[in-house]
């Protein structure tokens, strides 16, 4: 009801201005055609009012004339008004974006709005270009937007990858296809063998090779200068492309060497993620955690070299890992030094679930904690359910179904917290 009234509101601020404006066109034209009734030939009219003004004032006097900004505020008020009812931008947005550019007519934007519904964007995705790349409302979406979706399509890509690189980094439809995007491109081919891992690349994260931002080419090669295989930077590319525009790449490549990494080994690429990406409070609270739980420094450093991604891991899971492993499955805390990868697996949907499979069969018997307890919870899925699932035909049908029971439970009441956060 609230926003209703808001809105209704809002409509008569807006027509208020128009109603003095048409007053304002009436004195610059005496005898316009009163058959001449709609939104556009009132925005011509309000352009030749502008310039009536202006040319019967002296120059020095064009910026501060009274009438003058009262026309560019009415004007105005069609492309905010526009933004609002098309895209559902709060007023205070739709201002923001109309101080950057001007609608002078719907009959441009809706034809870009028109394009990009026709091309598979449904209206929430319509509305992320928007609100990233506002300018291209006022392109002519054949001539601008098209060769670049005709391009993708002609490398692979389907319409799915084409909405998920343009809601993702919206500039890519007013970059130059020539200048820009084919160059991009082709730089990305030297590392990336096939179209389908750039395209694949892309649809992760577009955002880097399609900025202004210089810096990607200059820190590839940066890092091939310092001992990096054109395999690691496509691992990069993979894993976190943004690392690759990140200022202190350098000081990281150099700190990461001091700990006694090897540019040339395949974790490297793993560690300069980690280190580029996790900011030092919440790597220094890792280590907080690790060391609560008996971890000397040098095994903090041991796991991070063993499997850099552990770093990645908020500390609150890593503690709950932690948590579940001494307290609930009896074991050592140093067991987990050896396989870090443990703390990058979800302790409700993969942790908890094996550890109900392997509860049962010691209660029965049929298995003994060996000395390396650990290796069970890291193996593939289909090597466990082999070997501790199926292996013992007489309980099989009975383990797999607590097993998937646990699996599918987990999984819901993490949906249900998830929502309970949210509300």
């Amino acid at each position: 009801m609230i926003c209703h009234k808001a809105h209704f509101y809002w409509e008569i601020l807006f027509s208020l201005p128009n109603l003095l404006f048409t007053l304002l066109i009436l004195w610059c034209h005496p005898h316009p055609s009163s058959s001449n009734a709609s939104m556009l030939n009132w925005h011509k009219h309000s352009h030749r009012a502008l310039l009536h003004l202006k040319t019967s004032a002296p120059r020095s006097q064009h910026q501060h004339h009274p009438l003058i900004k009262f026309c560019s505020t009415i004007s105005d008020s069609f492309t905010v008004s526009y933004l609002i009812t098309r895209f559902g931008f709060s007023p205070e947005t739709a201002l923001s974006i109309s101080r950057k550019f001007r609608l002078d007519s719907p009959h441009r934007p809706d034809s870009v709005l028109a394009f990009l519904a026709t091309h598979g964007f449904s209206p929430f995705q319509i509305r992320q270009v928007i609100q990233g790349q506002h300018t291209i409302l006022l392109c002519d979406p054949n001539n601008l937007i098209l060769p670049k979706f005709q391009f993708l399509r002609s490398k692979g890509a389907s319409t799915s990858h084409i909405i998920r690189i343009a809601t993702a980094s919206p500039t890519f439809l007013s970059r130059s296809l020539d200048s820009h995007i084919v160059p991009a491109y082709q730089f990305l081919r030297t590392f990336l063998v096939s179209d389908e891992l750039i395209i694949r690349c892309l649809s992760r994260d577009s955002s880097v090779f399609f900025s202004d931002d210089p810096r990607f080419p200059l820190t590839a090669e940066f890092l091939l200068d310092n001992g990096f295989t054109r395999s690691a930077v496509a691992r990069l590319l993979h894993m976190c492309p943004s690392v690759l525009c990140s200022r202190d790449l350098p000081d990281t490549v150099h700190a990461l060497k001091q700990l006694g990494f090897d540019t040339s080994a395949p974790n490297f690429s793993a560690a300069l993620v980690a280190k580029s990406t996790v900011n030092k409070t919440n790597w220094g609270e890792s280590v907080r955690v690790f060391k609560k739980w008996g971890w000397s420094q040098e095994h903090v450093l041991m796991a991070f070299k063993k499997h850099p991604s552990c770093m990645l891991t908020e500390p609150d899971e890593i503690d709950a890992v932690f948590s579940y492993w001494v307290k609930e499955l009896g074991g050592s805390s140093l067991e987990l030094v050896k396989y870090p990868v443990i703390f990058r697996l979800s302790l409700k949907k993969w942790i908890a679930p094996r550890a109900s499979v392997v509860r049962f069969l010691a209660a029965q018997g049929l298995l003994e904690r060996s000395g390396n307890m650990v290796t069970l919870f890291i193996m593939s899925e289909k090597r466990f359910l082999d070997t501790f699932v199926k292996r013992y035909e007489k309980h099989s049908s009975q383990l797999l179904k607590m097993y998937k029971e646990s699996v599918n439970m987990n999984v819901a009441n993490s949906k249900e917290n998830k929502k309970k956060t949210c509300l």
